[in-house]
């Protein structure tokens, strides 16, 4: 099984050839994979990269440099609200300093400001600040 899924229509990408190429289409729907919507800088539905030029249509096949091929199911717009959902959740918590689900066993002997300074640091390096 493939590691990767088209963005429109969820068929699994076969026969990939890596770095993908800016004319790539899915085989199942035609559509262009070498777009923002297949990248790991496009979250909450902009690109993340500072760097990169805003692109005017995010399913359609661009240049930019700074593309990086996402994988896995979340690819998939539920696989994307699901992890948005998940991420929400663990933000939350850290913000009210709750353990999250996946709290470690290091993370048990931590009180609740520090383990919520813990992973407030941790999504402030994920984001580059």
């Amino acid at each position: 099984m493939s590691d990767y899924y088209c963005w429109r229509c969820h068929h699994p990408l076969k026969q990939l050839i890596l770095p993908l190429s800016r004319r790539e289409e899915c085989g199942h729907c035609q559509a262009d994979q070498h777009v923002c919507k297949m990248c790991v800088h496009y979250l909450r539905g902009r690109c993340d990269e500072d760097r990169a030029d805003t692109m005017s249509d995010p399913d359609k096949a661009n240049f930019c440099d700074y593309f990086q091929l996402r994988s896995g199911s979340s690819t998939s717009d539920a696989g994307l609200k699901l992890d948005k959902n998940e991420q929400a959740k663990a933000k939350l918590a850290a913000l009210f300093g709750d353990p999250s689900p996946e709290a470690t066993s290091s993370d048990e002997q931590l009180s609740s400001s520090e383990l919520a300074e813990k992973k407030l640091r941790g999504l402030l390096n994920q984001s580059g600040f």
